[in-house]
């Protein structure tokens, strides 16, 4: 009888592991990257992809860096003729089994004060907040200001 109850507590402790271990919420983050900054720059532009396999939506609350005093979700939009941007109030819904992308020339992250100029080549890691599936630390490569991946010499 012993045996059994040790074994079955065994078997739950390591389904708990599994299911620790597991990801949250279905949610993957890929292609992050940033532009490179010139010098004196008090603002800086990021951007992703969350992919959402889940059959339930999240939303993308917030995100935190040390690498800027804020980081705002920015929508961009036409208004007569001029590309103009907005905050992304109440964060941003990532679909069921969809995606919300952030890129050059639409949705995408603000650096607001940068702690220094963001070099092609380094990285920098942020944390993205989700309503459903929480933290989720990602890290981000710095690309030329052109968007392309920094050169390697070999």
């Amino acid at each position: 009888m012993r045996l059994v109850r040790n074994l079955l507590l065994f078997a739950l402790m390591l389904l708990a592991g599994i299911s620790l271990a597991a990801p949250r919420g279905g949610l993957r983050v890929e292609r992050a990257w940033a532009r490179a900054t010139p010098p004196m720059a008090t603002v800086a532009a990021a951007y992703l992809v969350v992919i959402n396999d889940s059959g339930t939506p999240d939303r993308l609350l917030r995100i935190d860096s040390a690498i800027a005093q804020s980081v705002e979700m920015h929508q961009s939009y036409n208004e007569g003729g001029m590309m103009r941007m907005r905050p992304i109030e109440g964060g941003a819904v990532v679909p069921a089994h969809g995606q919300l992308s952030f890129a050059p020339g639409g949705n995408h992250l603000m650096l607001i004060g940068p702690a220094h100029p963001l070099v092609a080549g380094e990285t920098f890691e942020a944390t993205l907040v989700f309503e459903r599936a929480g933290p989720r630390k990602v890290r981000f490569e710095v690309r030329g200001m052109d968007g392309d991946a920094p050169m390697h010499m070999h």
